[in-house]
């Protein structure tokens, strides 16, 4: 089947260009450098870059094996399994060309991914001093891969990367989850631990997964022919992107029939004089000093003949944290993040008079709008610029319309973008197992979820073998505790990740709900977060005879005016850390809205006895809130996470 370019982009095949190799340059690819971990107990692959067609021989640990490089210059071998030990010396040879990596440790690799609770630093978190002045251990040590996204699959990372050990020098930038995973594990399984940090704050789990898993999932087609436009021709991608987003909105809940603001310039409904300078929008008013969510910003500027018939870029500052632009109704440029906006301008789409600039900013986190200092201007080829400072006017976008889709390049929001960047370079580096702590940003869609971590999963295994294990960290607490049962898109999605964790013999679930912090979305005890991943992991990996995750549901059954639900996985007995039993259960109906708080009580080691004001219940909740207060627990200090089943 003949395939494009463009068609091959969008489909994730695209052939990375082949590599001129000058004499000088690595053999070795870039995973394959001092202080590396490699995995044990089981053939190790090895690759690099030679001269086409050229031989290369790999020596480890007293083995040596060939190679032969293709067309393009990759060269892969394979060395027999090792067990765990070191450090051993690893040499690439092709010719007169030679490489060694010194100090290679054999032992348990781990990919530790997600967003920022997984890039959280240890100097981040609980007891730091300490932490870091006694962190003397050569047998951990950590990859750290930069925060770059891609457009396309990438051979090579596109910032160095370096492998470390663990020192107080270093360990103050490690991932403390994965850290402290590595840590507490050590303790029962005695082998080096070697750590890849691949995680971006804020990032959706679309934008790990590869092309091939959101093609096979569905319903990304277009977002994916955009991203491999995009890579050819940004301007015409941002017109397409335009027309996507626009179709949104006109079927977003709330929105009025013909309401286009990238149009309707002339309309002056709900429309309101923004600060000059704008700025934070938070600071603002009253009204807006809490507000999450879109608002709209426009302005005009006049321009002569001859700028406008200039090439131009449009400098727009910076937007926290996601923008569509438009000029004069046409899409101009989309971007994510805190950093300044300058989006070039197609030809013709700028004339003579009086021009419009439309932004719709979404913000769903603290401050937002457009912010900073940099200034806001139109930059014309010749070198002059028109300031875009006659005034700006704002709108805001009522919580109803949802929250807009997301341009497919959007670095940690796009569509495969993190994974072209900062996965598929990984190549097929020998792995025991990965970690994912990722879901905040996924909160405002739940049901999507469930697809998307299956094909994660699924996709983690294509690239790193059928069996990888996958643990999940399911999210901790955040935000106000409830007074009453309320419905939650994070506990939708915490119930999601349980339940695809449970389905699945490989994967294994690391419970969080009683260590987060309501005020806090990036919880400080990583210690103890560590310790319940590294728990999961000895048994599905290492087969100890132990619960994993602590207490979970088992059934709910009726008896009388009571729900009994008894639980697995209890270690010791159920503790309730109340005076009258444990709290946050719910019994419901079938109808949303129909749960109410019931009275608990502990039956014996592992049933809990509900009553409520609910009849027939149909369901049974516990801890179904964003920041739920739970005091189940079992003997060994483990909680009872949160869960909704149905009454048997």
């Amino acid at each position: 089947m003949k395939t494009s370019k463009k068609g091959a982009l969008a489909l994730g095949l695209f052939a990375l260009a082949p590599l001129a190799h000058a004499a000088d340059s690595p053999l070795l690819h870039e995973m394959f450098q001092d202080h590396a971990v490699l995995q044990r107990d089981r053939p190790i692959p090895v690759w690099g870059e030679a001269a086409p067609g050229a031989e290369v021989k790999v020596s480890f640990a007293g083995k040596t094996v060939k190679a032969k490089a293709g067309t393009d210059g990759r060269w892969e071998a394979t060395l027999p399994a090792q067990k765990a030990g070191g450090p051993y010396t690893l040499t690439a040879s092709s010719g007169a060309a030679s490489e060694t990596a010194n100090d290679i440790l054999v032992g348990d690799v781990w990919l530790c991914s997600g967003q920022s609770n997984m890039e959280l630093q240890v100097k981040r978190g609980l007891n730091t001093w300490a932490e870091i002045s006694n962190a003397h251990n050569d047998r951990i040590r950590m990859l750290k891969v930069g925060l770059k996204e891609s457009m396309v699959p990438r051979a090579h990372f596109i910032d160095p990367v370096q492998w470390q050990a663990t020192t107080p020098d270093t360990v103050g930038e490690f991932s403390a989850t994965c850290y402290y995973f590595a840590r507490e594990l050590q303790k029962r399984v005695d082998v080096p631990m070697g750590l890849i940090n691949s995680s971006w704050g804020g990032s959706r789990i679309e934008a790990w997964l590869s092309a091939q898993a959101l093609h096979r999932l569905g319903g990304f087609d277009e977002q994916l022919e955009l991203l491999a436009r995009y890579a050819d021709d940004p301007l015409a991608a941002n017109t397409g992107w335009g027309e996507l987003w626009t179709k949104w909105w006109r079927s977003a809940p709330g929105v009025a029939q013909g309401d286009e603001p990238w149009k309707d310039v002339a309309s002056s409904a709900d429309w309101t004089a923004a600060p000059r300078g704008l700025g934070n929008y938070r600071e603002w008013t009253p009204q807006l000093a809490d507000f999450t969510g879109m608002l709209w910003f426009r302005t005009t500027f006049r321009l002569d003949a001859k700028q406008a018939a200039q090439g131009a870029t449009l400098a727009l500052g910076v937007a926290d944290e996601v923008d569509v632009t438009w000029i004069n109704g046409r899409a101009v440029g989309s971007s994510y993040g805190g950093g300044e906006r300058n989006y070039a301008l197609p030809a013709g789409l700028l004339h003579e008079g009086e021009n419009t600039l439309v932004v719709n900013v979404l913000n769903t986190w603290s401050d937002g709008g457009l912010t900073g200092d940099a200034p806001r201007a139109l930059r014309f080829a010749d070198g002059s610029s028109v300031p875009l400072d006659r005034g700006w006017q704002y709108r805001v976008v009522p919580k109803q319309a949802g929250t807009p889709p997301q341009a497919p390049w959007l670095s940690a929001q796009g569509k495969g973008t993190l994974f072209n960047g900062m996965v598929k370079p990984l190549g097929g580096y020998g792995m025991r197992g990965a970690l994912w702590y990722q879901g905040e940003s996924n909160t405002g869609d739940a049901a999507a979820y469930r697809g998307l971590l299956r094909a994660y999963r699924d996709d983690l295994r294509a690239h790193f073998g059928k069996d990888l294990p996958l643990f999940v960290v399911q999210l901790a607490n955040f935000g106000p505790a409830p007074t009453q049962p309320t419905e939650s898109g994070w506990a939708e999605l915490r119930e999601v990740q349980r339940e695809v964790v449970a389905e699945d013999p490989r994967s294994g679930l690391a419970v969080a709900i009683d260590i987060g912090d309501r005020y806090d979305i990036h919880p400080a005890n990583k210690q103890e977060l560590g310790a319940r991943l590294a728990r999961a992991a000895r048994k599905v990996v290492y087969g100890e005879k132990i619960a994993a995750t602590g207490p979970v549901p088992r059934t709910a059954k009726r008896n009388g005016d009571a729900v009994e639900v008894s639980f697995a996985d209890v270690r010791g007995k159920l503790v309730a850390y109340s005076a009258e039993g444990p709290i946050a259960f719910e019994l419901c109906g079938d109808a949303p809205g129909s749960c109410r708080y019931a009275e608990a009580s502990l039956r014996g080691s592992d049933t809990v006895v509900l009553r409520a004001p609910v009849v027939n219940p149909t369901r049974v909740r516990h801890a179904w809130a964003d920041s739920p207060v739970v005091t189940l627990f079992d003997t060994d200090g483990l909680p009872a996470g949160p869960f909704e089943i149905g009454v048997e």
